[in-house]
Protein backbone atom coordinates (compact mmCIF):
# COMPACT_ATOMS: atom_id res chain seq x y z
CA UNK A 1 0.00 0.00 0.00
CA UNK A 2 1.45 3.36 -1.01
CA UNK A 3 2.16 6.00 1.66
CA UNK A 4 -0.03 9.06 1.96
CA UNK A 5 1.40 12.55 2.35
CA UNK A 6 -0.13 12.86 5.82
CA UNK A 7 1.39 9.52 6.89
CA UNK A 8 4.84 10.53 5.68
CA UNK A 9 4.58 13.87 7.47
CA UNK A 10 3.79 12.06 10.72
CA UNK A 11 6.81 9.79 10.24
CA UNK A 12 9.05 12.78 9.51
CA UNK A 13 7.80 14.53 12.66
CA UNK A 14 8.31 11.43 14.83
CA UNK A 15 11.82 10.84 13.45
CA UNK A 16 12.68 14.49 14.09
CA UNK A 17 11.53 14.25 17.71
CA UNK A 18 13.54 11.06 18.20
CA UNK A 19 16.61 12.70 16.68
CA UNK A 20 16.30 15.57 19.18
CA UNK A 21 16.29 13.07 22.07
CA UNK A 22 19.28 11.19 20.62
CA UNK A 23 21.28 14.39 20.17
CA UNK A 24 20.50 15.47 23.73
CA UNK A 25 21.71 12.12 25.07
CA UNK A 26 24.79 12.36 22.85
CA UNK A 27 25.65 15.78 24.27
CA UNK A 28 25.06 14.50 27.81
CA UNK A 29 27.34 11.49 27.28
CA UNK A 30 30.07 13.68 25.81
CA UNK A 31 29.82 16.02 28.79
CA UNK A 32 29.99 13.14 31.30
CA UNK A 33 33.05 11.61 29.67
CA UNK A 34 35.03 14.75 30.45
CA UNK A 35 34.56 14.63 34.21
CA UNK A 36 35.41 10.93 34.45
CA UNK A 37 38.49 11.18 32.23
CA UNK A 38 39.69 14.16 34.27
CA UNK A 39 39.25 12.12 37.46
CA UNK A 40 41.20 9.19 35.95
CA UNK A 41 44.13 11.49 35.07
CA UNK A 42 44.18 12.98 38.55
CA UNK A 43 43.97 9.54 40.15
CA UNK A 44 46.96 8.31 38.15
CA UNK A 45 49.16 10.95 39.79
CA UNK A 46 47.67 10.28 43.23
CA UNK A 47 48.05 6.50 42.80
CA UNK A 48 51.73 6.98 41.97
CA UNK A 49 52.20 9.20 45.05
CA UNK A 50 50.61 6.55 47.31
CA UNK A 51 52.80 3.81 45.86
CA UNK A 52 55.92 5.91 46.35
CA UNK A 53 54.91 6.50 49.97
CA UNK A 54 54.42 2.77 50.49
CA UNK A 55 57.81 2.14 48.92
CA UNK A 56 59.50 4.40 51.48
CA UNK A 57 57.57 2.82 54.37
CA UNK A 58 58.65 -0.67 53.35
CA UNK A 59 62.26 0.40 52.82
CA UNK A 60 62.58 1.97 56.26
CA UNK A 61 60.91 -0.80 58.25
CA UNK A 62 60.35 -4.52 58.25
CA UNK A 63 56.58 -3.95 58.25
CA UNK A 64 54.44 -6.12 56.04
CA UNK A 65 50.76 -5.82 55.10
CA UNK A 66 48.61 -6.76 58.04
CA UNK A 67 45.98 -9.48 58.05
CA UNK A 68 43.33 -6.81 57.61
CA UNK A 69 44.71 -6.00 54.15
CA UNK A 70 44.82 -9.64 53.09
CA UNK A 71 48.49 -10.50 53.55
CA UNK A 72 49.37 -13.57 55.60
CA UNK A 73 45.87 -15.07 55.66
CA UNK A 74 45.19 -18.70 55.08
CA UNK A 75 41.85 -20.08 53.98
CA UNK A 76 39.11 -17.61 53.22
CA UNK A 77 37.37 -17.07 49.89
CA UNK A 78 38.04 -15.48 46.52
CA UNK A 79 35.99 -12.37 45.79
CA UNK A 80 35.41 -10.36 42.61
CA UNK A 81 33.89 -6.97 41.86
CA UNK A 82 32.51 -6.49 38.33
CA UNK A 83 31.73 -2.93 37.24
CA UNK A 84 28.90 -2.61 34.71
CA UNK A 85 26.00 -0.24 34.04
CA UNK A 86 22.47 0.41 35.28
CA UNK A 87 21.24 1.93 32.00
CA UNK A 88 20.94 0.73 28.45
CA UNK A 89 22.00 2.25 25.13
CA UNK A 90 25.60 1.18 25.74
CA UNK A 91 25.94 -1.52 23.09
CA UNK A 92 27.79 -4.63 24.30
CA UNK A 93 29.36 -2.83 27.28
CA UNK A 94 27.98 -5.23 29.90
CA UNK A 95 28.34 -8.32 27.71
CA UNK A 96 32.04 -7.61 27.15
CA UNK A 97 32.98 -7.18 30.82
CA UNK A 98 30.76 -10.04 32.06
CA UNK A 99 32.18 -12.48 29.51
CA UNK A 100 35.72 -11.35 30.31
CA UNK A 101 35.18 -11.75 34.07
CA UNK A 102 33.51 -15.15 33.66
CA UNK A 103 36.40 -16.41 31.53
CA UNK A 104 39.06 -15.14 33.93
CA UNK A 105 37.31 -16.42 37.09
CA UNK A 106 36.67 -19.84 35.52
CA UNK A 107 40.45 -20.38 35.46
CA UNK A 108 40.75 -20.00 39.25
CA UNK A 109 40.97 -23.17 41.38
CA UNK A 110 38.19 -21.95 43.71
CA UNK A 111 34.72 -20.75 42.84
CA UNK A 112 34.64 -17.00 43.54
CA UNK A 113 32.03 -14.91 45.28
CA UNK A 114 31.00 -12.10 42.95
CA UNK A 115 29.49 -8.67 43.52
CA UNK A 116 28.10 -6.66 40.61
CA UNK A 117 28.05 -2.90 40.19
CA UNK A 118 25.04 -2.25 37.98
CA UNK A 119 21.78 -4.12 37.39
CA UNK A 120 22.58 -4.99 33.78
CA UNK A 121 25.98 -6.43 34.68
CA UNK A 122 24.25 -8.39 37.46
CA UNK A 123 21.81 -9.93 34.97
CA UNK A 124 24.56 -10.68 32.46
CA UNK A 125 26.69 -12.41 35.13
CA UNK A 126 23.73 -14.58 36.08
CA UNK A 127 23.37 -15.59 32.43
CA UNK A 128 27.08 -16.51 32.43
CA UNK A 129 26.58 -18.81 35.46
CA UNK A 130 28.05 -16.44 38.07
CA UNK A 131 25.20 -15.58 40.41
CA UNK A 132 26.32 -12.42 42.25
CA UNK A 133 26.00 -12.28 46.04
CA UNK A 134 25.29 -8.58 46.03
CA UNK A 135 24.43 -5.59 43.86
CA UNK A 136 25.75 -2.04 44.07
CA UNK A 137 24.15 0.88 42.23
CA UNK A 138 26.25 2.61 39.58
CA UNK A 139 27.24 6.17 40.60
CA UNK A 140 25.54 8.89 38.56
CA UNK A 141 28.35 11.43 39.08
CA UNK A 142 31.99 11.55 40.11
CA UNK A 143 30.95 12.68 43.60
CA UNK A 144 28.94 9.49 44.09
CA UNK A 145 31.97 7.24 43.47
CA UNK A 146 33.47 7.80 46.93
CA UNK A 147 30.42 6.45 48.84
CA UNK A 148 30.32 3.41 46.53
CA UNK A 149 34.00 2.61 47.13
CA UNK A 150 33.43 3.00 50.87
CA UNK A 151 30.58 0.47 50.78
CA UNK A 152 32.68 -2.00 48.79
CA UNK A 153 35.57 -1.75 51.27
CA UNK A 154 33.21 -2.06 54.22
CA UNK A 155 31.62 -5.16 52.69
CA UNK A 156 34.99 -6.82 52.12
CA UNK A 157 36.40 -5.95 55.55
CA UNK A 158 33.28 -7.05 57.46
CA UNK A 159 33.78 -10.70 56.54
CA UNK A 160 35.80 -12.75 59.06
CA UNK A 161 36.88 -16.31 59.60
CA UNK A 162 36.26 -18.74 56.78
CA UNK A 163 34.15 -16.13 54.96
CA UNK A 164 36.98 -13.57 54.95
CA UNK A 165 38.06 -12.41 51.50
CA UNK A 166 41.74 -13.29 51.08
CA UNK A 167 41.88 -12.77 47.33
CA UNK A 168 40.01 -9.98 45.57
CA UNK A 169 39.79 -9.19 41.86
CA UNK A 170 38.21 -6.21 40.15
CA UNK A 171 36.95 -6.22 36.55
CA UNK A 172 35.99 -3.15 34.56
CA UNK A 173 36.08 -1.64 31.08
CA UNK A 174 38.92 0.78 30.46
CA UNK A 175 38.65 3.57 27.84
CA UNK A 176 40.94 3.48 24.82
CA UNK A 177 41.63 5.99 22.07
CA UNK A 178 38.57 7.41 20.39
CA UNK A 179 35.27 6.10 21.74
CA UNK A 180 36.48 2.57 22.37
CA UNK A 181 37.15 0.53 25.49
CA UNK A 182 38.76 -2.76 26.50
CA UNK A 183 38.04 -5.05 29.47
CA UNK A 184 40.66 -4.96 32.23
CA UNK A 185 41.27 -6.66 35.56
CA UNK A 186 43.41 -6.24 38.65
CA UNK A 187 44.16 -8.48 41.61
CA UNK A 188 43.63 -6.11 44.51
CA UNK A 189 44.22 -8.62 47.32
CA UNK A 190 46.30 -10.15 48.77
CA UNK A 191 48.91 -7.46 49.35
CA UNK A 192 51.56 -10.12 49.61
CA UNK A 193 55.34 -10.26 49.70
CA UNK A 194 55.59 -10.12 45.91
CA UNK A 195 53.58 -6.88 45.87
CA UNK A 196 55.75 -5.47 48.69
CA UNK A 197 59.00 -6.39 46.92
CA UNK A 198 57.97 -4.63 43.73
CA UNK A 199 57.24 -1.45 45.66
CA UNK A 200 60.57 -1.59 47.52
CA UNK A 201 62.39 -1.86 44.19
CA UNK A 202 60.75 1.26 42.78
CA UNK A 203 63.16 4.04 41.88
CA UNK A 204 62.89 7.25 43.89
CA UNK A 205 63.12 10.29 41.57
CA UNK A 206 65.75 12.14 43.67
CA UNK A 207 68.87 11.21 45.64
CA UNK A 208 67.31 12.29 48.96
CA UNK A 209 64.91 9.74 50.42
CA UNK A 210 62.13 11.09 52.69
CA UNK A 211 61.66 9.85 56.24
CA UNK A 212 58.50 8.46 57.79
CA UNK A 213 57.45 10.71 60.66
CA UNK A 214 55.64 9.37 63.72
CA UNK A 215 54.45 5.78 64.04
CA UNK A 216 55.51 3.88 60.95
CA UNK A 217 52.83 1.22 61.35
CA UNK A 218 50.07 3.85 61.48
CA UNK A 219 51.41 5.59 58.38
CA UNK A 220 51.69 2.26 56.57
CA UNK A 221 48.13 1.28 57.44
CA UNK A 222 46.86 4.65 56.22
CA UNK A 223 48.74 4.38 52.92
CA UNK A 224 47.51 0.82 52.35
CA UNK A 225 43.93 1.94 52.89
CA UNK A 226 44.49 4.78 50.41
CA UNK A 227 45.99 2.29 47.95
CA UNK A 228 42.88 0.08 48.13
CA UNK A 229 40.61 3.11 47.93
CA UNK A 230 42.29 4.72 44.92
CA UNK A 231 42.51 1.38 43.05
CA UNK A 232 38.75 0.86 43.37
CA UNK A 233 38.01 4.52 42.65
CA UNK A 234 40.08 4.48 39.47
CA UNK A 235 38.45 1.25 38.28
CA UNK A 236 34.99 2.77 38.80
CA UNK A 237 35.92 6.07 37.10
CA UNK A 238 37.39 4.23 34.12
CA UNK A 239 34.25 2.08 33.88
CA UNK A 240 32.03 5.18 33.92
CA UNK A 241 34.15 6.87 31.26
CA UNK A 242 33.93 3.72 29.11
CA UNK A 243 30.17 3.48 29.65
CA UNK A 244 29.61 7.03 28.45
CA UNK A 245 32.00 6.52 25.54
CA UNK A 246 29.98 3.46 24.54
CA UNK A 247 26.73 5.40 24.88
CA UNK A 248 28.18 8.28 22.84
CA UNK A 249 29.16 5.87 20.06
CA UNK A 250 25.70 4.28 20.14
CA UNK A 251 24.02 7.70 19.96
CA UNK A 252 26.26 8.73 17.06
CA UNK A 253 25.22 5.63 15.14
CA UNK A 254 21.56 6.25 16.00
CA UNK A 255 21.83 9.89 14.92
CA UNK A 256 23.33 8.83 11.59
CA UNK A 257 20.62 6.19 11.04
CA UNK A 258 17.85 8.66 11.87
CA UNK A 259 19.38 11.25 9.52
CA UNK A 260 19.39 8.70 6.69
CA UNK A 261 15.80 7.70 7.52
CA UNK A 262 14.70 11.34 7.52
CA UNK A 263 16.27 11.87 4.10
CA UNK A 264 14.44 8.78 2.84
CA UNK A 265 11.10 9.97 4.26
CA UNK A 266 11.58 13.50 2.93
CA UNK A 267 12.54 12.16 -0.49
CA UNK A 268 9.43 9.96 -0.55
CA UNK A 269 7.28 12.90 0.59
CA UNK A 270 8.66 15.19 -2.12
CA UNK A 271 8.19 12.51 -4.78
CA UNK A 272 4.61 11.92 -3.62
CA UNK A 273 3.91 15.66 -3.58
CA UNK A 274 5.41 16.10 -7.03
CA UNK A 275 3.35 13.18 -8.30
CA UNK A 276 0.21 14.85 -6.96
CA UNK A 277 1.12 18.15 -8.63
CA UNK A 278 1.83 16.38 -11.92
CA UNK A 279 -1.56 14.65 -11.76
CA UNK A 280 -3.31 17.95 -11.13
CA UNK A 281 -1.46 19.54 -14.05
CA UNK A 282 -2.38 16.64 -16.32
CA UNK A 283 -6.02 17.00 -15.24
CA UNK A 284 -5.93 20.73 -16.02
CA UNK A 285 -4.31 20.13 -19.44
CA UNK A 286 -6.74 17.31 -20.24
CA UNK A 287 -9.67 19.50 -19.25
CA UNK A 288 -8.37 22.40 -21.33
CA UNK A 289 -7.88 20.17 -24.37
CA UNK A 290 -11.34 18.67 -23.95
CA UNK A 291 -12.87 22.16 -23.67
CA UNK A 292 -10.99 23.36 -26.72
CA UNK A 293 -12.15 20.34 -28.74
CA UNK A 294 -15.80 20.92 -27.83
CA UNK A 295 -15.62 24.52 -29.10
CA UNK A 296 -14.35 23.53 -32.55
Amino acid sequence: MSETAAGLQRKISSAGDLQSVVRTMKALAASNIGQYEKAVRALSDYHRAVEMGLSICFRQSASKPSAMEGGGRTGGVVGAIVFGSDQGLVGRFNDVIADYAASALAALPEKPQVWAVGERAHARLEDAGLKPLGLFAVPNSIKAVTPLVGRILTESEARDGEDAITELYIFHNRPTSGAGYDPASQRLLPLDENWRSKLVERHWPTKNLPEVMGAGATTLRGLIREYLFVSLFRACAESLASENASRLAAMQRADKNIEELLEEFKGAFHRLRQSGIDEELFDVISGFEALSASKR
